[in-house]
């Protein structure tokens, strides 16, 4: 089963499985519609008409999977607590460990299918005993190895990502070839599923303001913010304090959640809480063996450069993770990637940055 989206990647990555002599259904996975008005585009009705076209010009099967309560509870739900507690999840890792290698997946199996195959630009390599390694996909651009960090070697096992093995325009040159209509749609953007829809709008609707001082590291007050769930940390613009000196801005370094207070600084590397070497990693998910202690590489965010660390495992079973050279704006509730070379080990969770008590109360 292919989870159809409407885009190009996920229509290209099922014309390139039937090529491959696989029996292949079409599957849209409802998971948000919308019905509580939020401002912004969730296009997921147009989404469906061209996940729909899509399967008949491929002369599949083509079905909806309604999975509305699961995505409001697996996905909404994380999103919402997590910025209620002040920090930034990421609902885009956790809607493929939840949702498409989660629930979608567990459907497909109990309805006879041996796999899931998705557009992700992410490679797959099967281990003489069985098990699945992930790798980087072929395009360096477009890798998304990185929001499969938290899958398991169970989910691993029954993925397929034919698009990984190729760089973005030859995948729009296979959907030209197979006559999709979704051959030259532009590739979607904003947060899983929901839409084109900003994150401080989509916050307000679900977690009211509460506002409090924005302060500098000396404790000044700098103005009001509106809430601390609807800022992130090294975040340039929205926070209102404007820079007296041209050239420089105010980026948001910390927050005190006992005080309600947003604490900002120069866009330094030398600014107290920006920059930091150290941190600790929760929730870990491995795809094979636990690294529990050595020298691997870590991408801190979608887009950032892999970096050397050294990681230790604690008593509670979370890693003390120090970077070989200080990082921007690491941020409790993001994810972070391990990898060997190109191979993806797995990913946890921030759960402390830097050192907790420069910014105590």
């Amino acid at each position: 089963m292919v989870g159809l989206s409407g885009g190009v990647d996920s229509s290209a990555a099922a014309a390139l499985l039937i090529d491959q002599g696989h029996e292949v259904v079409g599957g849209y996975m409802k998971n948000w519609i919308n019905e509580e008005g939020l401002p912004g585009d969730c296009p997921w009705e147009s989404d469906l008409d061209d996940a729909h076209a899509v399967a008949e010009a491929l002369g599949i099967e083509f079905r909806v999977v309604d999975l509305i309560d699961q995505y409001r509870e697996r996905i909404v739900d994380y999103l919402l607590e997590g910025y209620r507690e002040g920090i930034t999840p990421n609902p885009d890792v956790m809607c493929n460990r939840e949702m498409k290698f989660g629930v979608f997946l567990d459907y497909a199996l109990k309805q006879g299918f041996e796999a899931v195959g998705t557009g992700h630009y992410v490679r797959r390599r099967v281990r003489k005993d069985g098990s699945a390694d992930l790798l980087r996909g072929a395009d360096p651009n477009k890798d998304q190895s990185y929001f499969l960090a938290m899958m398991t070697q169970f989910q691993a096992k029954h993925a397929r990502f034919p698009a990984g093995e190729m760089l973005k325009p030859e995948v729009r040159e296979v959907a030209r070839r197979f006559n999709l209509p979704t051959a030259e749609k532009k590739d979607s953007q904003g947060i899983c599923f929901i839409g084109n829809i900003k994150m401080s709008d989509f916050l307000r609707h679900y977690v009211p303001d509460s506002p409090g001082e924005i302060v500098d590291l000396d404790g000044r007050v700098m103005g009001q913010h509106d809430g601390l769930h609807l800022y992130t940390m090294g975040q340039r613009k929205g926070h209102g304090v404007a820079s007296p000196r041209e050239g420089m801005a105010y980026v948001v370094v910390g927050k005190i959640p006992e005080k309600n207070q947003l604490v900002v600084g120069w866009d330094e590397t030398t600014t107290l809480g920006l920059y930091t070497s150290k941190c600790t990693v929760g929730s870990l998910s491995w795809l094979g063996e636990a690294v529990i202690g050595g020298r691997v590489e870590a991408q801190p965010r979608y887009r950032a450069k892999g970096e050397i660390v050294t990681v230790q495992q604690t008593d509670e079973g979370k890693l003390e993770v120090e970077f070989a050279r200080p990082q921007r704006a690491l941020t409790p509730g993001q994810i972070c990637a391990f990898y060997e070379g190109g191979r993806l080990l797995g990913g946890g969770v921030f759960e402390r940055v830097g050192d907790p008590t420069l910014l105590a109360p």
